[in-house]
């Protein structure tokens, strides 16, 4: 097994408007230590304590899923021309396509997560953007052996994806110790929600992140109830993603 952690205080930077939106990048092209890799290419957790809109910027070829963590937010795109609330729990996905643009409001308190996938942009830019919303009481719940799984992203779930061998879930786990099943082909990106656990002799708390590969099993030793976000992309995809080419 290939692990890698990139803790909260080692993750890229950014801001917006002076610092009113805040964010912490696990998965940035800018750092060599949160470089992309698989179809997975950005990773922001962002937050703002007063609210502020982001304004129309334009997008093309990734797929954008904003993942509503705390709070409201609102997004304008030049295909619906309004402006949209959705509030913790639910999901907006852009494809981007051929071209769209759009802004974003985080209000006061809210807190995102904003991913982006390569679904092959050689292909995705000669196709029409479009775009979708899902509420988050719309997302399936699988419960087994003290483990509490929202699927997002995968088998009966409603996020649709052009960007291939995507899985993406919400994992609640209860004090104690826990074994996850993994494909051995596959690399799982982890960011702690909540929580604290230890992987190996690793400790690792709340908004550390870390990524799986050449596993089949992962045993996580969670010290309080723990809840992590997962995104389980390919190892090798099967086309040339946009790094390769141009990073």
């Amino acid at each position: 097994m290939t692990t890698q952690i990139i803790r909260r205080e080692d993750q890229a930077d950014g801001q917006f408007n002076g610092g009113a939106v805040r964010e912490k990048r696990p998965v940035f092209y800018q750092k060599a230590q949160t470089f992309p890799y698989s179809n997975l290419f950005y990773w922001a957790h962002a937050w703002s304590d007063k609210g502020s809109t982001i304004g129309l910027h334009p997008h093309q070829g990734f797929e954008i899923l904003s993942f509503v963590l705390k709070g409201e937010i609102e997004h304008y795109d030049t295909k619906n021309k309004t402006w949209l609330k959705l509030k913790a729990g639910d999901v907006q996905i852009i494809r981007s396509g051929n071209g769209i643009s759009h802004a974003e409001k985080l209000l006061p308190g809210s807190a995102i997560f904003q991913i982006w996938f390569d679904p092959n942009l050689d292909h995705s830019m000669q196709q029409p953007a479009t775009y979708d919303d899902y509420m988050g009481e719309n997302f399936p719940v699988e419960k087994k052996n003290g483990i509490s799984t929202v699927v997002f992203k995968g088998k009966g779930a409603p996020i649709a994806m052009d960007t291939e061998g995507v899985n993406i879930k919400k994992i609640i786990l209860e004090t104690g110790k826990h074994q996850l099943t993994l494909t051995p082909t596959s690399i799982y990106s982890i960011f702690i929600m909540e929580g604290a656990l230890k992987i190996g002799m690793e400790h690792l708390n709340e908004e550390d992140f870390f990524k799986l590969e050449d596993s089949d099993a992962i045993e996580l030793n969670c010290s309080e109830p723990s809840t992590l976000f997962m995104i389980e992309s390919p190892a090798k995809p099967s086309y040339r993603t946009y790094v390769e080419s141009h990073l």
